[in-house]
């Protein structure tokens, strides 16, 4: 039987990647100041710098203003002005200085949740920057645990479920990325709930499961959240 819940942060308690892709596009004008944007590198280019320095960085909005920086120095040849890295940096702070707005209904959903399981928030991402948006969402009061990681696999799943001495037949997981939030979790054998954001990071994009998983149900809405836990708490009893 499902005993434990997680919900993944960025879009899907509140909005994030708006944020990020405002800044993307503001990075674009930037180095279309130097080159051709006709022939679309600028963003293939920032993705693959992003990829490569995830190991070093990690996710979030200083790691993407790094990259930032070092892709704008490599397309531009170095011509690029420290007036424009000021200005990339400056999009960077904006990025980390947003303003964390829940997702309508997402509060009402997991104190739904919460009324039968056991509810924890599983978000990756920069610490500080994570723990800030934890606090101003006014939700940490739902979660009985909060985990801010590096990285979301099944390794990190595994520690979280081993800590609540659970296999993962028993945990089901929701959030917006198939990459992140729910392939790992089924592959160990889990649950998961896919709650699509209108914008997806690229990079989140990359799956391995199917349309008919059918340890997974895609909602449209925080609204029906509640229901298909109630539905994939059934397939698990089966």
């Amino acid at each position: 039987m499902l005993q434990l819940i997680g919900f993944d942060g960025d879009d899907t308690l509140w909005h994030s990647e708006d944020y990020y892709q405002q800044a993307n596009a503001t990075f674009a004008t930037i180095v279309g100041r130097y080159v051709d944007l006709a022939d679309g590198r600028v963003q293939a280019d920032m993705l693959t710098t992003e990829q490569r320095n995830l190991k070093l960085f990690g996710y979030g909005a200083k790691g993407m203003t790094l990259s930032m920086v070092e892709t704008a120095i490599a397309m531009t040849d170095k011509r690029i002005t420290a007036v424009d890295i000021h200005q990339i940096v400056e999009l960077g702070k904006s990025v980390l200085q947003h303003p964390v707005e829940l997702l309508p209904g997402i509060r009402e959903a997991v104190e739904q949740v919460a009324v039968q399981y056991t509810v924890v928030l599983i978000t990756k991402g920069d610490l500080f920057h994570q723990e800030k948006k934890v606090a101003q969402s006014g939700l940490a009061d739902l979660f009985q645990r909060i985990e801010i990681v590096s990285e979301k696999n099944a390794a990190t799943y595994r520690r979280v479920l081993g800590e609540f001495k659970l296999q993962p037949a028993q945990f089901a997981m929701v959030g917006n990325s198939l990459r992140s939030d729910i392939e790992p979790v089924v592959r160990l054998g889990g649950w998961g709930v896919h709650l699509p954001y209108h914008v997806t990071w690229a990079h989140e994009l990359e799956t391995g499961l199917g349309e008919d998983e059918q340890r997974v149900i895609s909602v449209a809405s925080p609204s029906a959240i509640p229901a298909a836990v109630a539905e994939l708490a059934q397939r698990a009893a089966a």
